[in-house]
């Protein structure tokens, strides 16, 4: 009996811990992408504010059309209420001479919801939050999208293509969380192809390997020859003469740091040589020292009847979870803006 109740104190205990950590909040709400400003009226219709808005209204790179990076919304202070402050990405402004010296920003997770994220941006006068906003427009677009991408790589993780992860560790000896609905595959020499394989918003992930040369082969040419080579060897078109090929004057790289270790993003569009078909893409490049090789991560889409930054968003998240063999998994994707650590109050343990 004494056991029982030892055994039932203990469980008690975990579950008040975990709801003292959680605070009983609610999760977050909203799509994907989704931000909420909350600034009045008054000053999001100021240069200012407009400042902000141009920055979150931005498009997605390398897309066909154009397609914005996130879906905005404005909420008055008076009206940021328990029934708004659940949203999943928010940005809260304050701009007051007598509290701030300086503008700076920093996040805060799970501060009303939990899986939400808060950005608070202190400024101590329009103008100035205006330049900041100017400097630093790259900063706030590439940490809201990261923060999204954490989201995506948490849940591929659990809901992922167990037959992209079994070919990729059976051909490369790495693993990769891939969307589940890619259960579609080909392989060839150091080479993997698997695919939603639908007539409607086609998702497509690839990997292939090359030995590693040294640091000079970071670059686009390179790496587009490289990309080409294999894809006109593994992914021919209907007919002979057809096969994928990239936008050289549509193609964008640059690095980027993956579990902790360099690497180089490649981003562009891709289309079907003597064909109609195209597309955009996303690749990672990383170096696998232990097999003096670099292995290749891509996704691509062909979705002509509908947007693709949703498509292509997903098959990005699941680039950055490619871990090499014997390679220790970085949590998440850096944020690149400084956290504030909200201090939980500690509260009395009634018995």
């Amino acid at each position: 009996m004494k056991k029982i109740i030892y055994c039932f104190a203990l469980i008690t205990s975990f579950l008040l811990c975990s709801c003292e950590k959680s605070h009983f909040l609610p999760m977050a709400s909203g799509r994907p992408y989704e931000v909420m400003v909350v600034m009045d009226s008054m000053e999001w219709k100021a240069p200012h504010g407009r400042a902000l808005f141009d920055i979150l209204d931005t498009d997605v790179p390398m897309l066909p059309q154009s397609e914005r990076s996130f879906r905005i919304s404005q909420c008055e202070r008076k009206n940021f209420d328990r029934m708004l402050n659940i949203f999943r990405n928010i940005i809260i402004v304050n701009i007051d001479p007598t509290q701030y010296t300086r503008t700076r920003m920093k996040f805060t997770r799970d501060k009303y919801a939990m899986e939400q994220i808060v950005l608070t941006i202190n400024s101590p006068s329009n103008e100035e939050f205006r330049n900041f906003c100017v400097e630093n427009r790259q900063n706030i677009v590439d940490f809201l999208t990261k923060m999204e991408m954490n989201r995506l790589v948490k849940e591929l993780k659990t809901t992922n293509s167990k037959v992209t992860k079994e070919l990729a560790k059976q051909i490369f000896q790495c693993d990769v969380d891939a969307p589940k609905e890619l259960t579609s595959y080909k392989k060839g020499k150091d080479f993997l192809w698997t695919s939603n394989n639908t007539p409607s918003g086609m998702m497509s992930i690839v990997m292939y390997s090359f030995p590693y040369e040294g640091p000079h082969i970071f670059n686009k040419e390179y790496l587009i020859q490289k990309r080409d080579s294999a894809m006109k060897a593994n992914i021919p078109g209907e007919k002979p003469g057809m096969y994928m090929t990239t936008d050289t004057l549509c193609t964008v790289v640059k690095p980027i740091v993956v579990h902790k270790n360099y690497a180089m993003e490649m981003r562009g569009l891709w289309y079907m040589e003597n064909d109609c078909m195209g597309g955009p893409y996303v690749s990672h490049h990383r170096v696998d020292t232990e097999a003096n090789r670099v292995v290749v991560i891509e996704g691509f889409v062909y979705a002509p009847e509908k947007m693709k930054r949703g498509l292509i968003r997903r098959l990005e998240g699941s680039l950055y979870t490619l871990k090499l063999p014997e390679e220790q998994y970085a949590a998440e994707i850096t944020p690149g803006i400084e956290e504030e650590v909200v201090k939980e109050e500690p509260s009395e343990q009634k018995l």
